[in-house]
């Protein structure tokens, strides 16, 4: 079977965020089924859900998995939960989330809806602090809507986004 490249959004708004995340990008670049990890920089972003709750740290990472869609999604949920990740509330703070944004396989994108997992993420095109840090990894692709990444993280209102940090992996 074909490896699948991955594009894998990465938040957190409690504890320790920026540690939370590269601590997530180091387990995702050492599982020995995963390779070329390449991310994002860091951004700071105003929360989607309640606003009583601090900013996020937001960034994307893309990687070639020969895990098979489900399986990625048991271990990006068992990396939040190392993480002390509990889903109390529907876009409520969190130690560490991590979504499947976007799957493709033999460079052809995949869609998969199931109870447990839905790609490409709904609400993709709507978030800023998935598309401009996805556009800065992945400047050439294009969305399930037929816009380019690019395009779309231009025509989004930033609402505050901005650059925490580079990179935390260029590539592995």
């Amino acid at each position: 079977m074909a490896p699948y490249r991955c594009y894998i959004g990465l938040g957190a708004n409690l504890a320790t965020p920026e540690q939370a995340i590269r601590s997530a990008l180091n387990a995702l670049a050492q599982h020995p089924r995963i390779s070329a990890v390449q991310c994002s920089s860091l951004y700071q972003s105003k929360p989607m859900g309640p606003q009583d709750q601090p900013d996020y740290t937001n960034a994307v990472a893309t990687l070639q998995s020969e895990l098979a869609p489900l399986e990625l999604l048991d271990l990006l949920q068992q990396i939040e939960n190392q993480h002390g990740r509990v889903r109390n509330q529907h876009w409520g703070p969190r130690t560490l989330d991590l979504d499947i944004l976007l799957l493709y396989q033999n460079n052809l994108p995949l869609t998969i809806q199931t109870p447990r997992l839905s790609v490409p993420h709904p609400g993709l095109e709507l978030r800023e602090f998935v598309l401009i840090p996805l556009a800065e990894i992945a400047p050439t692709l294009d969305l399930p809507s037929g816009n380019s990444v690019q395009w779309a993280a231009a025509n989004i209102a930033k609402n505050g986004l901005h650059i925490i940090a580079h990179p935390p992996i260029t590539s592995l």
